[in-house]
C-alpha cells in the first residue's frame, strides 16, 4: 500500500515541478520598441494525496488511492523598462492598474516610431 502512496505523491510532485518554472512567476517578456514589460504573477497552490484499503464483512478486500492539485495564479505587478528606467507597477494596489493604463498611449506611440515607414506608391 505505501508503494502506491509514494507513486501517487511522486507523480503529483513531478507535475507540480513541471508547472512551476520561472515563466510561471515572471511572465514572458513583452518588448515594444524601447519599452520592455515583464509581468509578475503570484502563485498559490495546494495538493493532497491519500490511500486506503480494507476488508468487508464477507472477506472481500478493497483498495484505493487518490490525489489532486489546485492552483491559482494572480497577476500582481508589471516591471516596466522605458528608456533605461526601471519601474515596478503593482496592479493589485490602488492606482497601480490605472498607472499602467496611463502608460499605454506612450508605449503605443514608441512602438509606432520603431516601425519602418512604408514607401508611398505612385499611381
Amino acid at each position: 500500500m505505501s508503494a502506491k502512496f509514494t507513486e501517487n505523491a511522486d507523480v503529483l510532485f513531478e507535475k507540480l515541478e513541471k508547472f512551476f518554472t520561472s515563466k510561471t512567476v515572471i511572465g514572458e517578456t513583452i518588448i515594444v520598441g524601447d519599452v520592455t514589460l515583464i509581468p509578475v504573477v503570484d502563485i498559490a497552490f495546494g495538493l493532497g494525496t491519500g490511500v486506503g484499503d480494507g476488508t468487508d464483512d464477507k472477506g472481500g478486500k478493497g483498495y484505493g488511492t487518490g490525489g489532486g492539485i489546485g492552483a491559482k495564479a494572480t497577476p500582481t505587478a508589471v516591471i516596466a523598462i522605458i528608456d533605461g528606467k526601471v519601474e515596478i507597477l503593482p496592479i493589485n494596489q490602488k492606482g497601480g492598474l490605472e498607472k499602467l493604463m496611463d502608460m499605454v498611449p506612450d508605449i503605443v506611440q514608441k512602438a509606432n516610431l520603431c516601425k519602418p515607414k512604408k514607401e508611398e506608391k505612385d499611381e
